[in-house]
């Protein structure tokens, strides 16, 4: 049997493990080590499982992806999320569908300051969601607004989305820091133009919320200042080349903990809820990363991927006609992985082909970020869907479904809007 075909035969297996539920790390490991334990023997493939964890394990730029999602923990364990929510509204609760807006605004803000898209809507969610639904916003509008804005958080710097595909293509995870300032404010403004827009035309979607003074917004502002001191310092940094993104995440959890004990709300309890959470979620990066890189190295071993790329460039298709081509996919795979498993299939394929075709490795960085957003919500899988179904379990599932459409457009969109204009992406790491 010719090595290509035991490739595509362990990709097949894998995503038919994938299909009947087995978590995404155990599919991509357990295809790839007994990929390589059947081209490449039994010595090969202790060495390279060993050598890949460990490289992996020590990985200084890998740092940066549990102390930026401990900096957005206890963020939440401390309460700033929620003043931060208080404080938007204050300001924007009055206009159509204006505690909805805040929402989004504050989804976006809170973005700035973790990295996890699911944490954003766990966070968030649990927030905002009584707020909406004491004002009587239609379900599928307040629930699916809060979804689709908790993603923002993965486009939204410092996002973990970014430093995975930096790691992966090795492209300076700096610059597409930088690159997804932009894109993502954009993102917000037509998150909350779009409630805006219905709520003016079916005010009974989002009523108004309560009017306050002036004096009352002023001192409202000053709930914000932790958020914005802490972006701050961690893009300014980066921005200004005072300190690398994995010394920016140690100064970012640093700022944190100062905040927390600034204002007397830093506890035992929320540090270690805090530190207990980050555990978890980057034990299962971890997983997925270390099961990845086997897997791309049994395909490498098998020479699918080199077969694929020269094929797809044998085609001669446009940029655009390929641009077209990785949608397509990264929504159908959207349907079954979460951002981790959609990143690290597609990436080993998808990168040297569009080096090949002269796509800029941080535009394509946008690019693939935003496709992993509309991912998480795509039906059925849907991993925001499914947290916010969490947050809110009395709203059905299709529901929460039908309230995140107009923003997945929205997305694809930008998509489009980026396909046409990459320097909306390009020009700010550029200067």
């Amino acid at each position: 049997m010719e090595l290509t075909t035991i490739g595509a035969i362990g990709l097949a297996v894998m995503f038919s493990l994938i299909v009947i539920g087995v978590p995404v790390t155990f599919a991509l490991g357990v295809v790839a080590v007994i990929g390589l334990f059947t081209v490449s023997g039994v010595q090969t493939t202790l060495v390279q499982t060993t050598l890949v964890a460990w490289q992996t394990g020590t990985d200084f730029v890998l740092i940066c992806i549990p102390l930026f999602v401990l900096m957005g923990k206890i963020i939440h364990h401390i309460g700033i999320a929620n003043e931060l929510y208080d404080s938007i509204q204050k300001w924007v609760g009055r206009l159509p569908g204006g505690m909805a807006i805040a929402g989004v605004l504050a989804c976006g803000a809170f973005g700035a300051v973790t990295g996890s898209s699911v944490a954003s809507v766990a966070t968030m969610g649990s927030i905002i969601r009584p707020q909406l639904r004491k004002y009587n916003y239609d379900e599928a509008l307040a629930t699916g607004t809060l979804a689709a804005s908790g993603s923002l958080a993965i486009l939204i710097p410092p996002s973990v989305g970014f430093i995975f595909y930096g790691v992966l293509t090795d492209t300076s995870i700096a610059a597409l820091f930088i690159a997804g300032i932009v894109p993502g404010c954009l993102l917000v403004a037509m998150y909350t133009i779009s409630v805006y827009v219905r709520c003016k035309i079916r005010p009974e979607l989002g009523p108004v919320g309560p009017s306050f003074s002036l004096r009352e917004k002023v001192v409202a502002l000053k709930y914000t200042w932790p958020v914005i001191a802490v972006f701050a310092i961690v893009i300014g940094g980066i921005y200004g080349g005072f300190f690398t993104p994995t010394e920016a995440s140690g100064i970012g959890v640093s700022a944190v903990l100062l905040i927390g004990l600034v204002l007397r709300k830093l506890t035992w309890r929320a540090l270690m809820d805090s530190l207990v959470e980050t555990g978890l979620i980057s034990g299962m990066i971890y997983g997925i990363i270390v099961s990845g890189y086997l897997l791309s190295r049994f395909l490498a071993v098998t020479g699918l991927s080199e077969a694929v790329v020269t094929y797809v460039v044998s085609l001669g298709l446009s940029q655009y006609s390929l641009i077209l081509a990785m949608v397509i996919i990264y929504v159908i795979l959207g349907t079954m992985l979460d951002v981790f498993g959609i990143m690290i299939l597609t990436i080993p394929f998808f990168f040297p082909i569009t080096v090949q075709a002269g796509i800029d490795p941080v535009w394509f960085g946008v690019f693939t970020v935003i496709m992993c957003e509309v991912g998480l919500l795509t039906p059925p899988v849907g991993v925001n869907v499914f947290v916010m179904h969490n947050v809110a379990p009395e709203v059905p599932m299709k529901t929460i479904f039908r309230g995140i459409v107009s923003f997945t457009v929205f997305d694809l969109m930008m998509i489009g809007f980026l396909t046409l204009y990459p320097e909306v992406a390009l020009w700010l790491p550029r200067q």
